[in-house]
């Protein structure tokens, strides 16, 4: 059964020909043709939408809107009217007003109205969950709702009340450098620097001058003093993400600034004194560059006082809502559109899928669809026109091109979700809306 309406019109005729029309479509229609009674009802009753004619005697349309939305402001309210215009539509929308149709119309106007109308309404509560569920979830911009990260977060804020160093370890695209700003953040060195290199990024040769620093004429190159990233971080702290790249050679000065906080520029004659925390980040395991001497294992357990390990997107399907709600709200911002949220179906999807790059690959899929969609939410075909579905994925729209049963398509969606959160029937429940009993029994009746 579709939604609830209430029809309104001081004409029965017309009354009784919508009703039947809407309960013909399946939506569960009643009608009244005395205004003063039908807003009575829908006071007293609970419509998902009041349709109402705009001219009535004893009670106009604007004013039947005012005086339920006074009382239900949550409220769905069309207006029809024979007399529309451009000035009463906008007086009707500044009202509370859904939409706004003008007599005559054919049914399939008023029917997409409506569908419009309860649409918009569902968007709005899941915008609205969503809001609400990052706020909740979210740490300084680290958002933490799965159970996992949350163990990372207290880990973290532990480890920024002392000066020890962190390795944090993961996959490339979890937020490694998001967690190191948090530990910054929350440390005693907040206000002062954060600097953050990429180790793999420097190249070989310049990586001991881009570390420590070079003095005039250390080089062919060196027209000037250049300083240092352990300079620059100096009362601060310095994030070497991917530290794993650093070539072998440059290590042993590494390991001797972190242990002693001094290290000699390259060219210089004196060694400089610093004051800085160290950060570190790898997306590979280093015990295993160690055991092959592609890094010094006094190095590796000097980083290694705490390590805090962040686990994939994939491992952690409770992240993903509050995930999605940051991102648009930051593509809000950089991108100067009107985002207003996802639809359910997008977010199911999204919910779906493997995430082999995490958070970054996450971002990118969110920030195609807002760039190429032609509307301001998120919809299911922005994304599966820009991404590559998951294996199995059918719309909705394939599923009735080839008749596929409710039970196959239950089957099938049920199965993908299982896989998603890899053969884990808690977690693929919870991610259903189930509980694990009847995902385990639907599972049992089907095998």
């Amino acid at each position: 059964m579709k939604a609830r309406v209430l029809v309104v019109d001081d004409h029965e005729e017309l009354v009784e020909l919508l009703v039947e029309s809407l309960r013909a479509e399946g939506y569960a229609a009643e009608g009244e043709s005395d205004p003063r009674r039908a807003l009575e009802r829908a006071l007293a009753e609970a419509w998902d939408v009041v349709l109402s004619d705009v001219e009535m005697p004893g009670l106009r349309g604007l004013e039947l809107l005012r005086e339920l939305l006074a009382v239900r402001p949550e409220q769905l309210v069309l207006l029809m009217t024979a007399f529309g215009s451009v000035p009463m539509a906008v007086q009707a929308v500044r009202a509370g007003a859904a939409d706004f149709i003008t007599k005559p119309f054919p049914i399939e106007e008023l029917l997409r109205a409506l569908e419009r109308a309860l649409h918009t309404r569902a968007l709005g509560e899941e915008i609205v969950r969503l809001r609400r569920g990052v706020e909740a979830a979210s740490h300084d911009g680290l958002i933490a709702r799965s159970p996992a990260m949350q163990r990372v977060v207290e880990l973290a804020a532990r480890a920024a009340r002392t000066d020890s160093r962190v390795l944090i370890t993961g996959e490339s695209g979890v937020g490694k450098g998001v967690l190191a700003r948090f530990i910054h953040a929350r440390s005693g060195r907040a206000n002062g620097p954060f600097v953050q290199v990429n180790c793999a990024s420097i190249p070989a040769a310049l990586a001991e001058s881009e570390l420590f620093g070079v003095r005039r004429g250390a080089f062919t190159d060196a027209r000037e003093d250049r300083e240092g990233l352990f300079a620059r971080a100096h009362r601060g702290t310095l994030f070497l993400d991917e530290v794993g790249e650093l070539p072998l050679e440059v290590q042993p000065k590494l390991l001797v600034a972190l242990e002693t906080g001094r290290f000699r520029p390259l060219g210089a004659q004196e060694e400089q004194t610093v004051d800085v925390r160290v950060l570190a980040a790898s997306n590979r395991a280093l015990e295993q560059d160690v055991r092959e001497r592609r890094f010094r294992p006094d190095l590796y357990f000097r980083l290694r006082v705490i390590e805090a390990h962040i686990p994939p997107l994939r491992e952690r399907p409770d992240d993903i809502e509050p995930l999605v709600d940051a991102l648009l709200a930051g593509l809000r911002t950089t991108n100067r559109r009107p985002v207003l949220g996802i639809e359910a179906a997008a977010l199911q999807w999204l919910k779906a899928q493997e995430w082999p790059g995490n958070v970054r690959e996450l971002a990118n899929a969110l920030e195609r669809a807002v760039a190429l969609g032609e509307s301001d939410v998120v919809t299911l075909r922005d994304l599966e026109g820009n991404a590559t579905a998951p294996q199995g994925w059918a719309t909705l729209e394939d599923a009735l091109a080839v008749g596929l049963p409710l039970a196959e398509l239950e089957l099938a969606y049920i199965t993908r979700t299982l896989q998603a959160h890899g053969g884990n029937l808690s977690q693929a429940a919870r991610a259903l809306g189930i509980d694990r009993r009847t995902l385990a029994r639907r599972l049992g009746e089907e095998r």
